[in-house]
């Protein structure tokens, strides 16, 4: 999984060619880091068709780059298709099943 940062973000994500998830987390959020080892099964599964991409919103520096990205709370993962958010999942509704049927809606 390719870690993302503020430089890279537009290259990665809002000009890649491929879907990209993004798996937003934080360093002292224990549920994001509990979700980690599915985000990357997925990733071994799924990658050779989806981007899959981690964002630290602990980085210095990111905090409005996140409100502009409505990430208002963690963990959350995002699509982005065509430079676009087009899907989400937040806390609550984060499972491997809806994970997964997230993924495979856009593949």
């Amino acid at each position: 999984m390719l870690e993302l940062t503020l430089e890279l973000f537009e290259t990665e994500v809002i000009d890649s060619e491929k879907p990209v998830l993004i798996d937003w987390w934080g360093e002292t959020c224990e549920t994001c880091i509990a979700l980690m080892p599915m985000v990357e099964e997925m990733s071994e599964r799924y990658g050779d068709r989806l981007k899959f991409t981690k964002f630290n919103t602990s980085q210095k520096g990111v905090r409005r780059f996140c409100i502009k990205h409505k990430i208002m709370g963690l963990p959350v993962i995002t699509i982005y298709q065509a430079g676009e958010k087009v899907a989400e999942l937040t806390k609550e509704d984060i499972t491997r099943d809806s994970l997964e049927e997230l993924i495979k809606k856009y593949i």
